[in-house]
């Protein structure tokens, strides 16, 4: 069993890791610190603090930017968009189809996570939408991607939280790759990654990150800072931020006692990943 797997609590054969994935993650890090690309984030008031400070501490340059006055000016300046409907209101609704239409517009990739799609009509209603304008990438919990590819809501919806297995979605997000052209990404105790032909895991992590709000917000907006380096390799770059992030949590776990100072350290240690750690540890596979 590897490491991964036991800090997860997950008895599974180990998955079949390549080394190529480690040198990958590790070249877009470096590419992510060497250039410090321009995030622009409009996503929820309880993700901002932790989305900022994640960026920062991988390399990226965060831009909590969401007015819809700033939009023409700003957005085309951005390497990358994050759009994040956590808090979704009527007033930024109109922002988000700005600055992700503004970004097709520069030719820069953006990123979807449908916060809670489940929640009302509205909410749905907003995020197919935003799937029409052509995100990038969409991320989400299992039961999101389950709504948002039916584009029907999930009765048993847990808000933001997960009332699925990353693994009962797997189909939902092929469907939805090739419906809508993005890569799509579905967290669990195994991320899975698909570009709707082949279907990728990212296995770094630990159980505690669900008792921290916002970690998942914080890893979309890694993403699309990832993204941004490659936009055509869109696939690759999401599964390496996602197990670049989950890695993170793995040493900040060392150094833990509870949610709170795991939060910190994980910040310290993504702040901190060298090329060893990340070559070595890094578990990406193939799962079809």
């Amino acid at each position: 069993m590897t490491e991964a797997s036991k800090r997860r609590g997950d008895d599974r054969d180990p998955p079949k890791v390549e080394a190529r994935w480690g040198r990958r993650a590790w070249e877009l890090l470096e590419a992510v610190r060497r250039r410090a690309p321009l995030v622009q984030c409009i996503t929820n008031f309880v993700s901002m603090d932790l989305m900022a400070n994640a960026l920062l501490a991988a390399g990226a340059s965060p831009a909590m930017v969401h007015c819809l006055s700033e939009i023409d000016d700003f957005t085309p300046r951005a390497d990358a968009i994050l759009i994040n409907v956590g808090t979704l209101s009527d007033g930024w609704l109109p922002s988000m189809r700005a600055a992700a239409t503004a970004a097709a517009r520069a030719g820069h990739p953006w990123v979807l996570d449908p916060v809670a799609v489940s929640a009302s009509d509205f909410r749905l209603e907003a995020c197919l939408g935003l799937v029409g304008l052509r995100p990038a990438v969409i991320r989400g919990n299992p039961s999101e991607i389950l709504g948002l590819s039916s584009a029907c809501r999930i009765r048993d919806s847990k808000g933001a939280d997960s009332s699925h297995e990353s693994m009962d979605a797997v189909e939902a997000a092929k469907s939805l790759a090739q419906a809508s052209g993005a890569i799509v990404a579905v967290s669990g105790a195994v991320d899975v990654i698909t570009d709707g032909l082949q279907v990728v895991g990212a296995h770094n992590g630990v159980a505690m990150m669900q008792k921290i709000t916002a970690t998942g917000c914080a890893v979309t907006a890694l993403i699309a800072a990832f993204v941004s380096i490659d936009p055509p390799n869109a696939l690759e770059a999401t599964a390496c931020a996602l197990s670049i992030f989950g890695l993170a949590a793995e040493l900040g776990m060392d150094m833990a006692n509870g949610p709170a100072s795991l939060r910190m350290h994980m910040i310290d240690s993504l702040h901190g990943l060298d090329e060893h750690t990340v070559t070595s540890r890094v578990s990406i596979s193939f799962l079809t």
